[in-house]
């Protein structure tokens, strides 16, 4: 299922394009996608999509997903205040699907506990105010499992694409939360955008090649042992894009049950529900699983350290979230220094017990688990150098002073 991701609604004048907005949502939403995101801190964006369903009198016609910035309450009165807050913006006096932004550690949802939140939950899905209760996530494979134990969440919300296939909540993740009956709402399936306009120029060249060989009909090469592709073999699209070959593996996986995309554009809103109409479980055929494998070659030949983020080397002693560390700072190289460095920001600070490469104290106890081999202490501090900057230093203090994790 195709869900509308409203945070990248485009802007003029700084506000919300109120009617640029309006279109493509209202195209999407007459296509058949019935399911809305946005949240409390996307700047104008609760308004937004408060007055679009206002004026289209269609609130009764979508799934209204909003979050829970808990990062900013100290208490459930504060949490109540916010929520009524986010009702009057919406213009609704229900939420379908409602997330704990960010949630990424059990220690903060510990906490949240003792504020109240937990009683202030039930009330309010006794009330019929919030439908369904899940929590957002950034942030490593083995905390999300113990989230997902923490309590009886209806759903929850993941980064994932292919390129995150092993980090983050990552498959095993996904496939966990899918076992104990979560439906699980991907977020980022592009990775901002990353996937498709800041690709490697080589990788951008594999989609052309591959349309010319989908025309020409070639011979299926490389096919990995034991695969049972739904569609034709010997073909690829002669219109595979980046993003619709991001969507279809996916879609490809039956565990995955919503796929947010920020649209901005209605040719974006056009393809996405093409892709969409097009892919099932089991869609990827062997042609386009090879394709993604040499796109996420590619994109390897652009990082700084050849970590394949299988986990091995955690839990550290000191709390360093390793595998992650060094995905930014691949990021910060295939994707641009902003980008790694905010999301290092995003998987590190914003947590009671704190990620950070400058914690690592050299033990070695990471290099003795490593398949790959790599020199971690080494690579660390390194990546601490360049990720850990004043403007990130500055952040972690006010994240710890103001306790915004």
């Amino acid at each position: 299922m195709l869900g509308y991701g409203c945070m990248r609604f485009t802007k003029k004048g700084g506000s919300v394009d109120l009617d640029k907005a309006e279109r493509e949502v209202m195209a999407a939403i007459r296509a058949g996608v019935n399911y809305l995101d946005t949240a409390y801190v996307y700047a104008g964006n609760e308004a937004a999509v408060g007055e679009i369903l206002a004026r289209n009198g269609c609130r009764e016609k979508i799934y209204l997903a909003t979050k829970l910035p808990h990062y900013l309450i100290r208490s459930a009165d504060g949490a109540e205040r916010m929520f009524q807050e986010e009702l009057k913006r919406l213009r609704t006096d229900y939420i379908d699907y409602y997330l704990m932004h960010m949630l990424n550690d059990v220690t903060t949802w510990e906490t949240l506990k003792n504020l109240g939140i937990e009683e202030w939950i039930e009330k309010k899905l006794a009330s019929g105010q919030i439908r369904n209760i899940g929590f957002s996530y950034h942030g490593n494979s083995e905390m999300f499992l113990r989230l997902v134990d923490a309590y009886d969440w209806d759903f929850c919300q993941i980064q994932y694409n292919y390129l995150d296939e092993y980090s983050q909540a990552g498959v095993e993740g996904l496939r966990y939360a899918a076992s104990k009956g979560l439906p699980v709402i991907i977020m980022e399936p592009l990775r901002g955008g990353r996937l498709v306009d800041l690709l490697p120029e080589s990788a951008k060249a594999l989609f052309a090649a591959s349309g010319e060989k989908g025309r020409a009909g070639a011979a299926v090469q490389d096919v990995p042992a034991g695969m049972t592709p739904a569609r034709q073999e010997g073909q690829t699209d002669e219109d595979m894009t980046p993003a619709k070959l991001a969507f279809r593996w996916l879609y490809s996986q039956p565990e995955v049950t919503c796929v947010l995309s920020g649209m901005n554009s209605m040719q974006m809103v056009e393809e996405n529900i093409r892709t969409a109409c097009e892919s099932e479980p089991g869609c990827m055929t062997a042609v386009e699983m090879r394709l993604v494998e040499r796109v996420k070659e590619e994109i390897a030949r652009h990082v700084k350290v050849g970590c394949t983020g299988c986990g091995y080397c955690v839990p550290c002693p000191k709390g360093v979230d390793i595998p992650g560390t060094f995905r930014c700072y691949n990021a910060m190289y295939s994707e641009g220094k902003r980008s790694g460095r905010r999301d290092y920001l995003q998987c590190t600070a914003f947590r009671k017990d704190t990620a950070s490469a400058s914690q690592c104290v050299g033990c070695g106890k990471c290099e003795s688990h490593c398949p790959q081999q790599i020199e971690i202490r080494k690579e660390l501090k390194q990546a601490a150098a360049e990720l850990e900057t004043v403007g990130y230093k500055s952040v972690k203090k006010l994240i710890r002073l103001f306790r915004l994790w």
